[in-house]
């Protein structure tokens, strides 16, 4: 038996009964495949799909089995310079479907992110149609507090070196409340409620995801 897995399972009942309180639909896979299946599930032919940075999308190669499946995408990455790319993330906010992760999950149902610019959490709160959030169970935590302190020690360090920022906490590998250019924290936010009922589909993975 895979205790651990067994664990998160129990974990993920929990959790997904708080997110229906919360008027969020919630899923529980296995596997990394099994959430790339339940992913494209939820996208249909004729969508728009756009994303926010996320290493658990990274990781799971969704963005090229959409390519693959001709469904439309804004593709950031793509840009050829940083205007065209602000212009493609703005865009990307009244996509039909969005894809991201979220820094942290609490027992609770709460979606707990800490964003640069903004546009992720921007997605999250109100613009494409339908969100799809997929996250690892290593970032589900019992309270609020605890979610706040992951994303700062777990996350937000990791996430400068990928996205070549220089805040302090890159040096230090702690939070220092900086408030300068290249912070990671511009925005914090806590989703605690889900309007229009089932917008926000969350999809937790018994497997380590992201960071």
């Amino acid at each position: 038996m895979d205790f651990m897995r067994e664990g998160y399972k129990v974990k993920a009942s929990t959790i997904i009964k708080n997110l229906e309180k919360r008027f969020m639909e919630g899923y529980y896979v296995d596997t990394k495949e099994e959430a790339v299946e339940k992913v494209m599930s939820l996208i249909k032919q004729e969508d728009v799909v756009g994303w926010g940075g996320s290493y658990t999308i990274d990781e799971l190669g969704i963005k090229k089995l959409l390519e693959e499946k001709q469904i439309s995408v804004i593709d950031r990455d793509k840009a050829k310079s940083p205007e065209e790319r602000v212009k493609l993330m703005k865009q990307a906010l009244t996509s039909n479907v969005f894809l991201t992760s979220s820094n942290a999950v609490t027992m609770n149902g709460e979606l707990v992110n800490i964003d640069g610019n903004g546009n992720r959490v921007a997605a999250l709160c109100y613009g494409p149609d339908s969100v799809i959030v997929v996250v690892g169970m290593n970032k589900i935590v019992t309270e609020l507090d605890m979610a706040v302190r992951r994303i700062r020690l777990d996350a937000t360090i990791p996430n400068s070196f990928k996205v070549n920022m220089n805040p302090p906490c890159r040096v230090t590998g702690k939070c220092s409340e900086c408030t300068m250019q290249d912070t990671m924290c511009g925005q914090i936010v806590i989703t605690r409620m889900c309007k229009p009922k089932n917008r926000i589909k969350v999809i937790l993975v018994g497997e380590s995801l992201g960071f």
